[in-house]
This record gives structure tokens, C-alpha cells and sequence, in this order.
């Protein structure tokens, strides 16, 4: 049996952080190297018994914390970690570690990351039969802890997928003329991407499981002391793909519109409302 990349105890979920950082060493030039944004796909990223765990115990899911079923993305439902199951949420907990932290600098040559304690964002992420996530970029400041985002870490727990059902991974370029990569969601299989507002990426393609298995990931997002006041912050970006029917999110265009012409006091004030109305 090949070793797991990330060799992690399956039952203490421990593993040192010397092993770490040398897991990541001969990944790291490839990684690296890919422009205009870095990104990859590993194979055989944990001990698949951990995986498989947590497959089991996510056969029963707790109520949504979020829900979304839009245009931009059909069908999703994400659920935080303390709410899961105990050795899931031991999961999150030790991907969160400085073990993995080393890991995940290493690989993609950013210092200081700091891991999430909220998980915004973050957590297991489920799309429905029919769902998806148009091409996109991440929100891009932490304001909770005004930490910059700075990676994303993908990892998914399909048994048995194929490519023809749907939620494929996609890294897209800037002006959205070429796809730069894809990535079938495989059991073990893990994604990174080093995130900026022009790491374009989401899984548009509509989940469409003959059995109607939902497509499952774990997701969690790093972070470094960066941000400053210069930067302007921004939600959530969707970019339609040329010649699809995917479509404009046009919630978020007048917001950042507001942004631009209202003073920050009385555009706070009106983004409120308008989000209680739904708008």
C-alpha cells in the first residue's frame, strides 16, 4: 500500500511536524511553478481508514448552518465543525495543527499562516444532485480576526466517482479564456490553491450521481497577518464561464457599487438592510 502523503495517526490524528514539512518538500516545486495562480491536486492524501471514518459518521448530518440555492450556487449546505461528529471534528482540529501548518507552508512557500478557530467558511461542505458552484474568488479578509486569506485547502470523500458526475474542481484564468485545470472530486484525493481575488475556481458542472449521492469535501482556509487599510476587502466573486448559461451575480455588483459611492458609515448601514430584506 502506497503511504498517504499527509501520514497522520489514524487514531491520535498526531503526526510531527518534521514529517510534515518533508511530506510537502517534493511537492512543492510543482506546485509552485503553475501560474498565473499556484495550485494542485494530490492523490492519496491521508491514511483513507481516517476518510473512511469520517464518511461513516457524516451518514447522519446535523441541520445546515448554511444553505445556498441561487443562480451562482444550487444545492449547497455547509456544516462547522463543532457540530459534527467527535472524530471529525478531532479532524478539523489537527488539520488546524502546527504539524499541518508546516505542511501547507512548505508546499506552497507561504510563511506565518494562521489556521481559522471559527472555520468561517469552512467545514464539510455537501452539493445535492443538480447543485453546483460557479467559477469564483474567495472572500478575501478575515474581519473577525483582519487576517488576509491566503490558501484553500480541499479534500474529498467520494467513493467510486467519475468524472461524468459532475462537481469536477476547476481553476480557471484571470479573463476567464482557458481553464487551467480540473480535478474529479476522488476519495483522498486533496486541493490546494493559493487564493487571491484572481484565483478563479468553483465546480460548475452540476452534480449528477446515478444514485443520487451527494458530492462531499472537507474545507479549510488559511491565513496571514497581512491585511492592512490600504486593501479593500470583498465578498464572494462569481465570473460567468464564455458561451455558458451561467449568470452574473448581480446582488453583490450593486454592493460593491454602494461600496464605491456611499460613505463607508451609510453604506454599512444600507448593506444591512438591504441584506434583511434580501437584496
Amino acid at each position: 500500500m502506497t503511504k498517504p502523503i499527509l501520514n497522520l495517526d489514524p487514531e491520535s490524528l498526531l503526526l510531527s511536524t518534521r514529517e510534515a514539512r518533508a511530506a510537502a518538500t517534493a511537492l512543492a516545486a510543482e506546485y509552485q511553478s503553475r501560474t498565473p495562480f499556484h495550485f494542485g491536486g494530490f492523490d492519496g492524501f491521508l491514511p483513507p481508514e481516517i476518510l473512511d471514518r469520517v464518511r461513516d459518521e457524516l451518514k447522519q448530518l446535523p441541520e445546515a448552518e448554511n444553505s445556498f440555492d441561487r443562480p451562482q450556487e444550487r444545492l449547497k449546505t455547509s456544516y462547522v465543525p463543532e457540530r459534527l461528529p467527535m472524530y471529525t471534528r478531532q479532524l478539523f482540529y489537527a488539520l488546524n495543527s502546527r504539524p499541518v501548518l508546516a505542511f501547507v507552508e512548505e508546499l506552497t512557500g507561504i510563511k506565518g499562516l494562521i489556521p481559522d478557530p471559527y472555520f468561517a467558511g469552512g467545514g464539510v461542505h455537501v452539493v445535492a444532485n443538480g447543485g453546483h458552484l460557479d467559477i469564483h474568488a474567495d472572500f478575501n479578509h478575515h474581519a473577525g480576526l483582519n487576517l488576509e486569506r491566503r490558501v484553500n485547502m480541499l479534500i474529498y470523500l467520494n467513493k467510486d466517482w467519475r468524472e461524468d458526475y459532475g462537481g469536477s474542481f476547476e481553476v480557471w484564468d484571470e479573463d476567464m479564456s482557458s481553464k487551467l485545470g480540473s480535478y474529479v472530486p476522488l476519495f483522498n484525493r486533496m486541493c490546494m490553491f493559493s487564493t487571491s481575488s484572481d484565483s478563479w475556481h468553483g465546480n460548475p458542472e452540476p452534480v449528477n450521481h446515478p444514485d443520487g449521492e451527494p458530492r462531499m469535501s472537507i474545507a479549510l482556509y488559511y491565513y496571514t497577518a497581512t491585511w492592512d487599510s490600504s486593501r479593500k476587502s470583498h465578498t464572494t466573486l462569481f465570473k460567468p464561464r464564455p458561451g455558458s448559461k451561467d449568470q452574473r451575480d448581480r446582488q453583490v455588483a450593486r454592493r460593491a457599487l454602494l461600496q464605491d459611492l456611499l460613505p463607508p458609515v451609510i453604506h454599512r448601514k444600507l448593506a444591512w438592510r438591504l441584506e434583511k430584506l434580501g437584496f
